[in-house]
């Protein structure tokens, strides 16, 4: 079953007068008909440019961000909206960065100008200039917790493979966060419980060190499980064995929320068409995410529902949220990277197809869990609520 969500027009309208009255909107969800939050996250993913294939709206790109490939006016105006609305916690699912080359030391070319320009120097920078992005994140409230994506382990000139090499570069650049006990401690008085971030690839025998990867925690009675959807030797594959451990693992320690972040979709959004004489056709053309390989997508999918979790994902450069058997898909791939659908497509959902947007989520002190997304158009209109549903 699936079903996809419309604007909710009364909170929309409710929103919008808080707007006026200077209340962000954490504030009001913050209580929800008296329930008070003891939780509150939010997730996006997706922000790094492309010089090649832009957004039309984005040309002519600036200087900054032709050279450092980041959407810097849509993630900054992103993570002052998230600060303002204190979060504690902001997944990131990837796709921070272009990336996509092969972070080895270069072998043959070793003048500076040889070495500038190398995939390794140009993963490192690149990560640099976004992790000081999301600094001011960390220093006001908000712990950041990175997912990897394909721009991060793979090669695109290797047929977009993940290398050893590149899941190397994210530890060396995101693993501090992954977790910082001390940070944690700063902000929140307390650690992460139950961080779990070793090397886990003998669960579904793969071929590689997975630790910092596919990890999870516990926080304020919930569980956080982050999934690398692109290790080496299976790109487009969840670790299904492991998820399935971790989850159960959450179970037995009595956690009733569990939340699951990747890259790449379970099931892609076909969110526009194109009508001929002969024929409809969906766009996109092709399976966008794990839904390539459908029967191992399905063994997947059958954790997510079985443990009762939802499941938060990017790679695609849309916003759009479905509900597949019992659990919830959260594709909030919107970010800043060139949106999938262009100006001129005919689209399923137009109001929010070529929306910037993130989703915050709140847990409440019943068991609640309220998801609302924001957004605001390609113009940088007025931040506008999208949806406000209950997950649970």
């Amino acid at each position: 079953m699936k079903a996809t969500f419309l604007f909710n027009q009364a909170t929309i309208i409710f929103a919008a007068l808080l707007a006026i009255a200077g209340i962000g909107p954490a504030a009001w969800a913050d209580d929800d008909d008296g329930d008070s939050a003891v939780l509150s996250f939010s997730t996006v993913g997706d922000s790094r440019q492309d010089p090649v294939t832009a957004d039309p709206t984005t040309l002519p790109l600036s200087g900054q961000d032709a050279l450092w490939l980041q959407n810097t006016k849509a993630l900054t105006r992103i993570l002052r909206s998230i600060e303002k609305g204190k979060s504690h916690l902001l997944l990131f699912n990837g796709d921070m960065i272009m990336g996509y080359g092969n972070a080895a030391v270069p072998a043959n070319n070793t003048s500076v100008v040889g070495i500038v320009k190398s995939d390794l120097v140009q993963f490192y920078t690149q990560y640099a200039f976004w992790r000081g992005s999301v600094s001011s994140l960390m220093e006001n409230g908000t712990y950041v917790v990175p997912v990897p994506g394909n721009h991060e382990t793979q090669w695109k000139a290797a047929g977009k493979k993940a290398q050893a090499v590149n899941e190397d570069a994210w530890r060396a650049n995101m693993g501090d966060l992954i977790m910082d006990n001390s940070r944690f401690r700063n902000l929140f008085g307390e650690e992460p419980g139950n961080a779990n971030v070793g090397d886990n690839r003998a669960y579904d025998n793969l071929s590689t060190d997975q630790s910092k990867l596919s990890y999870s925690f516990d926080f304020h009675g919930s569980h956080f499980t982050i999934i690398n959807t692109d290790p080496v030797g299976k790109d487009a594959h969840a670790p299904v064995n492991w998820l399935a451990a971790d989850l159960q693992a959450a179970r037995d320690r009595g956690l009733s929320h569990s939340f699951v972040f990747g890259h790449k979709p379970a099931f892609t959004y076909y969110y526009g068409v194109t009508i001929t004489s002969t024929a409809t056709n969906f766009l996109p053309a092709t399976p966008s995410g794990l839904d390539n390989d459908l029967a191992s997508r399905d063994l997947f999918w059958n954790v997510i529902e079985q443990y009762g979790a939802t499941y938060f994902c990017g790679h695609e450069h849309i916003f759009n949220i479905t509900r597949h058997g019992k659990a919830w898909q959260v594709l909030v791939g919107s970010g800043g990277s060139p949106f999938e659908a262009s100006p001129t497509d005919v689209t399923l959902n137009p109001q929010t197809d070529r929306t910037y947007a993130w989703a915050t989520v709140n847990v409440y002190k019943s068991g609640k869990v309220r998801l609302t997304a924001f957004g605001f158009d390609e113009d940088f209109g007025t931040t506008r609520v999208l949806l406000s549903t209950i997950l649970n």
